[in-house]
């Protein structure tokens, strides 16, 4: 593999390569997009309203973004609940968190879009939950309930609650809709495949463990036991962790990162993917734009790797809870390319969409409000576009709201804007622009589960 094909995995090509297409907005070079900079101020300070109407002036009780949030649907404490129960099990903090991040692992590659009608009705509860919530609390059920962890007569221990790779190497769409209550007439779920198919593939990755991050706590561990929480226990051990004089444990962001995105590269599928040297880069796409402005070849190509972001942010937060960890050196991770973030933008009429992206619509349509949504592949270049210039929107929209709040990045970081602010927001305003959908996004994805 060659450096360009190293590079696009980083971190940092993320913000480098967002940011050249963001500079071509700047002269309206793109090909769907508009860029409106006169508009900023006005999303900005939609989001500095939103802080400040749910958390006034306390800036520093805004979590930060991540899986757990969503567990917590209805304001109910459910992961907090399941720590409890741990410790009254006498479970040991370093297996309490091996067991989240199994569980928010999982969750996670079950989270892309569900859908507007799709909901989950909670066993304990009664409350039907949708979108991201949903699959949430769903996929919280699931573990609870030993879907993810082998019987006993496959060589399991008898503890349900954790997920192990025999298991979920052998999860179907089949077992994956019935877990999910999804019935394609009165409850219908999209991309319910490929997100059975990401499971089964972590179950396979897990027992190969070819680059060796889920080798576990001791020797021997068997191919079937592995599990995605013994990422810990390479993280623990790793050359470049530190430990303070109260035996607390500093990680390196880029360390988990590399983890990440080396350790689970084969869990994505591969068709429709770029390839690069012969490998599949992953969640990678050629912008045009970037083309037609003289960029050559590798030179186009622009990462996101919103999932592995996503679940890179989520899984921090129960080893920081569980363990006392810190992770450190997390200044290359960026806004997440996703259609909430994305949304808040076209709304706001910050990005404002060209007659040709809806001349390019799967679904022919003209101009809002005359037609339908328009809809299209991750990797049609409006998305490319899209998705580019979110990510470096959201950086200039949370500089923008710390100068409107007089707080620096410490007091108030991006994965606190992306949870009180632009992912919260776009939400709101959607369902204000389109109640229609249920608030669904400007712009429609056709996508398999897998990306956006």
């Amino acid at each position: 593999m060659s450096s360009t094909f190293d590079h696009l995995r980083t971190l940092p090509s993320i913000r480098e390569r967002c940011s050249k297409v963001f500079e071509l907005a700047k002269d309206d070079k793109l090909d769907y997009f508009t860029y409106h900079a006169e508009k900023e101020e006005r999303a900005i300070a939609f989001c500095t309203k939103i802080i400040e109407r749910d958390f006034g002036g306390n800036v520093a009780q805004i979590p930060p973004h991540g899986r757990w949030r969503h567990f917590d649907a209805a304001n109910l404490p459910r992961i907090t609940t399941l720590l409890s129960q741990f410790h009254n099990e006498g479970v040991q903090p370093i297996e309490a968190a091996r067991r989240l991040v199994d569980l928010f692992v999982v969750s996670v590659l079950l989270d892309a879009g569900a859908g507007p009608t799709w909901q989950y009705e909670e066993r304990k509860t009664g409350l039907r939950i949708g979108r991201s919530e949903g699959l949430a609390v769903a996929s919280l059920d699931m573990f609870e309930s030993g879907l993810f962890s082998r019987d006993e007569d496959e060589g399991g221990d008898g503890v349900r609650q954790k997920c192990e790779a025999k298991a979920l190497a052998r999860l179907t769409p089949e077992l994956l809709s019935i877990s999910l209550q999804v019935d394609p007439n009165t409850n219908p779920m999209h991309g319910l495949e490929g997100r059975a198919g990401l499971l089964s593939r972590l179950g396979d990755v897990l027992q190969k463990d070819v680059l060796g991050y889920f080798k576990g706590p001791h020797a021997g561990i068997s191919p079937e036991a592995k599990r995605p929480g013994f990422l810990i226990d390479y993280l623990a051990n790793h050359p470049s962790t530190t430990k303070s004089a109260d035996g607390r444990l500093a990680v390196q962001v880029a360390t988990l990162w590399k983890a990440l995105i080396e350790g689970l590269a084969p869990v994505w599928p591969t068709e429709g993917r770029t390839v690069l040297d012969g490998q599949v880069l992953g969640d990678v796409w050629k912008c045009e734009a970037l083309e037609k402005a003289g960029a050559k070849g590798s030179d186009a190509l622009v990462p996101f790797h919103k999932l592995t972001q996503w679940l890179c942010y989520s899984i921090m937060e129960p080893m920081e809870q569980t363990l006392g960890w810190t992770f450190v050196g997390g200044e290359h991770q960026t806004g997440l390319p996703e259609y909430r973030n994305g949304g808040l933008l076209i709304d706001l009429e910050v990005l404002e969409p060209k007659p040709e992206l809806y001349a390019a619509s799967a679904k022919p349509s003209g101009p809002p409000p005359a037609g339908p949504i328009p809809i299209f592949q991750p990797s049609h270049p409006a998305v490319v576009e899209w998705r580019a210039l979110t990510v470096i929107m959201l950086d200039r929209i949370a500089a923008g709201i710390r100068e409107a709040m007089s707080l620096n990045d410490e007091q108030l970081n991006l994965k606190q804007v992306l949870e009180a602010a632009t992912w919260k927001g776009g939400r709101e305003i959607a369902k204000i622009k389109r109640p229609e959908t249920g608030g669904g996004p400007p712009i429609n994805i056709d996508s398999d589960g897998t990306v956006f």
